[in-house]
């Protein structure tokens, strides 16, 4: 079983490194793009534990240590392997 985290900068909140990420593929010719945002994804493999306590785990490291509420969300799924 493994968590597929996805974690992006608010809306509203400035990504440096999108906008110069944006900037770059404008001056080297790609066009159309409105905006750019670079978040993470994150994986995490569990052992043999049930889904509810990989749901719990991955919920929990997000609050905790991986995401600064202020400034990001975040989503997830638990999948099978």
């Amino acid at each position: 079983m493994k968590a597929k985290i996805f974690i992006k900068y608010k809306d509203g909140i400035l990504d440096p490194q999108g906008k110069v990420t944006g900037n770059a593929l404008n001056s080297i010719g790609v066009k159309g793009i409105e905006s750019l945002s670079i978040g993470k994804y994150i994986e995490m493999e569990f052992d043999d534990i049930t889904r509810d306590e990989a749901d719990k785990i991955a919920n929990d490291s997000c609050k905790k240590l991986l995401v600064n509420p202020n400034t990001q969300t975040y989503s997830y799924e638990i999948i099978n392997d």
